[in-house]
């Protein structure tokens, strides 16, 4: 219920804060954020050069926390293993809203040729890799420590309370860890003080640069793992009839996995997609195991869709199983929430992102199979997440790498359209309370 009438409130005063979001402050506040920009540029090049794994960012924590203090924030450090929390109390009364970026980079060894490309290594489950920002976190990192310093700066001219949220981990934990905005959100990051709302942003390699995309909604899809253990019965391959054949139900499963998402769902209303990305089974050619091994990944875009199409693939796998006398043992993991953004919080937040960018640089688009755990964030507070090109205007869209490959880049200059967004909506929330 509180839910709800924070956002009606919202919603009907959004339009007329706009409006009474002092003009000069707006003003201001965009001039700070072209003068800034340098800064960017140089902390976004140096997080580049020096990337580090989920749940490993000690050495980006401790530059982010460093910048915080200095402008005399409240900082807390260590916040789901190595995340950075900042306040910035304004003593008036108003909103609490926090604002989010992550901080984590994978293991990519970059291929690019650029001065400040990643060099560093490091071991992840059990190999050695190169380490790069390769999804545009140390873009995210750089933006929201501006943010941070132009809202300080004009800290006066504020009211209520403003939380930074430097996330650890949205690559997902290190097997047999926790952490990432799951683990931040249980240990209280939206509490003391609480926030009411939550923005956050992804920069976007394959969009043009300057872009602003958005969705209502459902925006990128839940993601969840499975696994399934086919069990049969071993014989020699030169006498098949003997055994029964797991590699053979794999096979079948996997196809009637896919029936699932062309046949069984109603795919007007939301994508779904059942991908199996490994199968293991056998050791020699001449000898029909006894088991095979499979596993993927789902992603749905409403929570009943997907927990239909759980139900689907436990059916699907057993049944063609038991059909051949086999068994199949199915496990599924929940893992990441839908990205979901409140339909009317979004349509009327729309005119901040407009003054960002410019009104016809503001683009709605269709729904992201990618998955991102911001999502656990808006399962607690209402929650916008948007999307900035950063695409170089000379690059052709069939040929842009893509995230999380070695050849992963972006145009700097879409820093300063994901900086001014960023402000223009904690403005325009913050005058609307």
């Amino acid at each position: 219920m509180k839910y709800l009438l924070t956002i009606t409130l919202f919603l009907m005063t959004i339009v007329v804060a706009q409006a009474q979001t002092p003009s000069k402050l707006q003003t201001k506040i965009n001039q700070q954020a072209t003068a800034i920009e340098p800064k960017v540029i140089e902390w976004r090049r140096h997080f580049h050069q020096y990337p580090e794994l989920s749940n490993r960012e000690t050495k980006t924590a401790q530059k982010v926390a460093e910048h915080l203090q200095a402008l005399g924030l409240e900082v807390q450090t260590g916040v789901a293993h190595t995340g950075v929390v900042a306040l910035l109390r304004t003593g008036k009364p108003g909103p609490v809203i926090a604002l989010r970026a992550d901080m984590d980079a994978l293991p990519v060894t970059e291929r690019n040729s650029l001065p400040f490309a990643s060099k560093e290594k490091a071991m992840f489950n059990g190999q050695e890799t190169g380490v790069m920002h390769a999804c545009g976190h140390d873009t995210h990192i750089s933006i929201l420590m501006a943010v941070a310093e132009i809202l300080s700066k004009n800290k006066g001219d504020l009211k209520g309370t403003i939380k930074f949220i430097f996330q650890p981990a949205e690559e997902g934990a290190p097997a047999g860890e926790e952490g990432g905005a799951d683990l931040m959100v249980r240990e209280g990051v939206l509490e003391n003080p609480k926030a009411e709302v939550i923005f956050g942003m992804h920069i976007n390699s394959i969009t043009p640069l300057g872009l602003i995309t958005y969705r209502p909604a459902g925006t990128m899809a839940a993601s969840d793992w499975f696994s399934i253990k086919v069990k049969g019965v071993q014989a020699h391959g030169a006498y098949p009839w003997k055994s029964v054949d797991p590699i053979v139900v794999s096979a079948q499963i996997i196809t009637g996995l896919q029936t699932i998402v062309s046949r069984q769902t109603e795919l007007t209303k939301e994508a779904a997609v059942i991908t199996v990305g490994r199968i293991q089974a056998g050791i020699r050619e001449n000898i029909i195991p006894e088991e095979a091994f499979m596993a993927g990944t789902i992603r749905t875009l409403d929570e009943d869709m997907q927990n239909a199409i759980h139900e689907k693939v436990k059916l699907t796998a057993t049944k063609i199983a038991e059909s051949a006398g086999a068994t199949a043992e199915v496990n599924i993991t929940k893992m990441t929430p839908v990205t979901y953004n409140d339909p009317a919080l979004t349509e009327k937040v729309v005119g901040s992102l407009q003054r960002a960018a410019g009104a016809d640089k503001v683009v709605r688009i269709n729904a992201v199979t990618g998955a991102e755990d911001f999502a656990f964030y808006q399962k607690k507070i209402p929650g916008f997440f948007f999307f900035v090109g950063a695409m170089p205007p000379d690059q052709d869209l069939n040929k842009a790498p893509a995230h999380h490959t070695p050849d992963f880049m972006i145009d700097e200059r879409a820093m300063l359209t994901g900086l001014k967004a960023m402000l223009n909506l904690t403005l325009d929330y913050m005058y609307a309370k």
